[in-house]
């Protein structure tokens, strides 16, 4: 039988896995579309040399996408460098609303693979906790992938956070979408260590229809 700590790791080292899976199909998806510009100009050129006029609004144009890729490209490794940090200290001060803007981020691509689409909840104050920055990313990815499993196409999941009287909660909201039947499956082992680890409650509410990760304001 797994120990805490060993259900820990393995539910982390698929985590990271799966995220740096997910990024690098993201930039092999950029290089492509560049690869597919640099293509054409390199057709235009030929087409110059064999005498024929070129549409400089054309060469313009795919100008234009490859600076469009290379400026997403370069947003895609500043999300991989924040998620790449979030692992450099056992715990530390960490803003929730930026760590679920980065968490839909990463996880917007796979949503969009269920036609699901994610949503940061409207923000009106600063949430910061001291807590593990990786293992609640762990964390809410695996509340993320229980709900994403359970809703329909065209959906959409919306993620906030707020604080309470001794730390915060971070809500996962699809009014209506857990069933007794389904919640009863959840969290499983490995959330359930993980929220252990971070010294966090963890609902699946039947009624309201919403997952909530309960978190002290200072993990020990």
């Amino acid at each position: 039988m797994q120990s805490v700590e060993d259900t820990i790791g393995v539910a982390g080292l698929r985590f990271f896995g799966k995220m740096s899976a997910s990024i690098s199909h993201e930039i092999k998806n950029v290089l492509a579309i560049i690869n597919e510009n640099a293509g054409l100009l390199k057709d235009y050129t030929l087409m110059v040399e064999k005498g024929l006029e070129l549409n400089p609004h054309q060469v313009g144009a795919k100008a234009d996408k490859i600076t469009a890729q290379v400026a997403r490209a370069d947003a895609i490794i500043k999300k991989m460098n924040l998620f790449a940090h979030s692992i450099d200290q056992d715990r530390q001060k960490t803003d929730l609303n930026a760590t679920l803007k980065l968490m839909i981020a990463l996880a917007e691509r796979l949503a969009a693979i269920k036609s699901i689409k994610l949503e940061l909840s409207a923000v009106s104050e600063s949430v910061s906790i001291t807590t593990a920055p990786f293992i609640l990313e762990n964390l809410i990815w695996l509340c993320l992938e229980f709900a994403l499993d359970q809703m329909e196409e065209e959906s959409v999941l919306k993620l906030g956070c707020a604080k309470t009287e001794k730390g915060a909660l971070i809500r996962f909201e699809q009014p209506g979408q857990f069933s007794g039947e389904l919640a009863a499956g959840f969290p499983d082992d490995a959330a359930a260590s993980l929220a252990s680890a971070l010294q966090a409650d963890l609902l699946a509410d039947t009624e309201s229809g919403e997952l909530v990760i309960t978190l002290p304001d200072e993990m020990q």
